[in-house]
């Protein structure tokens, strides 16, 4: 009887992990999080009223890293030690939107350029003075902030939550929905930037004598003017203490990704609920207008 010879069929081993090659590969991915938030962009969240009606409490938006260069600040969770230096440094425009690591305050804070290097700059009733000339300002109507009563906070200043501040101003639309309805002011800088603050109280940073912005400084302010630890309000305030080194610029916000309204819990469910629909992919970027003079 022929028989044939059966091929020898390769033994199949166990299937084994190769640990090395799953660290590293995590390493890798983790470096690239890391490199990306550090040199490009990240995530940054709103937890106060500094700068309403521009940006809430809740809202979510990307600031990038590169525009004005990179510094000690510029590192995620600002690993590396605080210091005068930077690299590509740039400055930042009239009426960006930017994140600062102030020196005196544990938590990072968002403000609106008001002054570069050099400028002299003064409050006056509540006007920005720059180099001599009154920062055009111009009544607006009312803005509509969301009454969200799960939204509750401090105000900068320390005068009680900042929802008994506005008390006076909440109303009820049609619709039924509740509402602040707060005085408003269109705001335009000398490159044009134009955008809304509101300013509905005479209170002591209202009215600040003429300083010069030294070099390598930038001069902040919240768009909410009643209510932000600004360039205008001194360290032991929590305020900013007076115009900012550039090497404590972060970043510059870009634009709104999400907002949660304060409704939303560890549930999923409650996510899609919470969403302020109408905030998302809004750009953080200030329009230009023709500048006119200041009334």
């Amino acid at each position: 009887m022929n028989t044939q010879s059966a091929e020898a069929k390769p033994i199949e081993e166990p299937n084994t992990i190769n640990w090395w090659h799953e660290l590293r590969g995590l390493a890798l991915a983790l470096l690239a999080v890391f490199a990306f938030q550090c040199g490009v962009a990240k995530q940054f969240y709103i937890p106060s009223i500094s700068m309403m009606p521009n940006l809430l409490v809740g809202d979510r938006l990307v600031v990038s890293k590169y525009p004005y260069g990179y510094d000690w600040s510029s590192v995620i969770f600002h690993l590396a030690p605080r210091g005068t230096w930077r690299v590509l440094g740039a400055t930042p425009q009239y009426g960006d939107i930017v994140v600062v690591v102030p020196r005196n305050r544990k938590e990072d804070l968002i403000k609106r350029v008001i002054g570069l290097p050099g400028d002299r700059i003064a409050v006056v009733n509540g006007q920005i003075v720059l180099n001599g000339k009154p920062v055009p300002q111009t009544v607006e109507p009312p803005v509509e902030i969301p009454a969200d009563d799960k939204l509750t906070c401090e105000n900068a200043l320390g005068q009680g939550s900042c929802y008994d501040a506005f008390q006076f101003y909440r109303t009820k639309l049609p619709s039924g929905r509740a509402v602040y309805e707060l005085p408003a002011f269109r705001e335009t800088l000398p490159n044009g930037a134009t955008y809304t603050i509101i300013d509905h109280l005479d209170q002591m940073f209202d009215h600040m004598p003429e300083i010069t912005v030294p070099a390598g400084h930038v001069f902040l302010m919240g768009d909410n003017r009643d209510h932000s630890a600004d360039s205008r309000v001194p360290s032991w305030e929590s305020g900013l203490g007076g115009p900012v080194p550039l090497s404590d610029i972060a970043g510059r916000a870009e634009f709104i990704t999400f907002s949660w309204d304060g409704s939303e819990s560890w549930n999923p469910l409650t996510w899609w609920s919470a969403l302020r629909k109408d905030r998302a992919w809004r750009s953080l970027r200030p329009p230009h207008a023709v500048t006119g003079s200041a009334k």
